[in-house]
């Protein structure tokens, strides 16, 4: 099957004559997984034969019997009794809201019986947009942030008295993106020199032409970059080239979608929200991003 032709950020009247039916879905699945024809999900064999029952192949070369398996086999969408054009759906409102979209809406939305079958296929999918991490260059900005609720919004026991940081009792993340480029990000369980290092160091190439930084002393050391910062106590936010506006754009939209989406996030699933987020992002000018969505999963 030849891959389908990319429609960017589709719109439900395009979504609707794109997915008439289930079929369709079906093809489209198939034509994602497979462009250059069939194999074998579990060792990668090409010589597969099709079975009578449709969309069901099977490989000699696993077992004795042979191994039978199918076009969502090895996928999100196994083992679950959601038609693919409701997985298909959801995936699509998850894509074209730029601050998400919650679990709760989506069951609103799709008309699910319970909010644990949205909460579910909305985790499974963003687990699918993981994406592989590779080194990023040229003008790369390192940030960090913090998430959770304000200390006004909680018990007067739980307050913490702090807006952030060590202490505060919110999640720390940490993050790197090239100027008109990839953003990466990474949930920490705390903030250390270390950690901070450790991060820039596999995340960024060596090769940059300027790491820009603030003033946290997290990033002090490191010496093999070219490494300017700007003080933001001293209310110093741009300086030539140096500034950290790029990642702090990024923060915002996760923010945003934190604060008005989801209201309140978890740290156990934080990594999987900002996943989503960072899939967006760095997807935001490719044209087939619904079909890299599919194909992740």
């Amino acid at each position: 099957m030849r891959r389908p032709k990319p429609v960017h950020q589709m719109t439900v009247a395009q979504f609707e004559a794109t997915f008439t039916d289930e079929e369709a879905c079906r093809a489209y699945l198939v034509a994602r997984r497979w462009p250059n024809g069939v194999h074998c999900p579990r060792c990668g064999n090409a010589k597969v034969y099709a079975l009578a029952s449709g969309y069901h192949w099977q490989c000699e070369a696993c077992q004795v019997n042979g191994y039978r398996f199918s076009h969502i086999a090895g996928t999100i969408f196994e083992n679950t009794n959601k038609p693919l054009r409701e997985w298909f759906r959801v995936v699509h409102l998850m894509l074209t809201s730029k601050k998400g979209i919650s679990a709760l809406q989506v069951q609103r939305m799709m008309g699910f019986g319970s909010y644990g079958t949205a909460h579910s296929m909305c985790h499974k999918i963003r687990a699918a947009l993981i994406e592989p991490e590779t080194k990023l260059g040229g003008i790369v900005e390192v940030d960090e942030t913090w998430i959770g609720g304000k200390d006004t919004n909680k018990h007067w026991v739980d307050r913490s008295h702090k807006r952030g940081g060590e202490g505060s009792g919110k999640t720390p993340i940490i993050g790197a993106v090239a100027r008109k480029g990839n953003v990466i990000a990474r949930v920490l369980a705390h903030v250390t020199k270390d950690r901070a290092e450790s991060f820039v160091r596999e995340m960024v190439s060596e090769k940059v032409s300027l790491l820009a930084t603030d003033e946290n002393p997290v990033y002090a050391d490191l010496k093999e970059y070219s490494h300017g910062t700007v003080n933001h106590r001293a209310k110093q936010y741009v300086v030539g080239a140096v500034h950290t506006n790029t990642i702090e754009g990024f923060w915002s939209i996760f923010k945003r979608g934190v604060v008005g989406s989801f209201h309140k996030v978890s740290a156990k699933y934080m990594p999987l929200y900002v996943a989503e987020f960072q899939f967006r992002y760095n997807h935001r000018h490719n044209a087939d991003i619904f079909g890299a969505a599919i194909e992740g999963c």
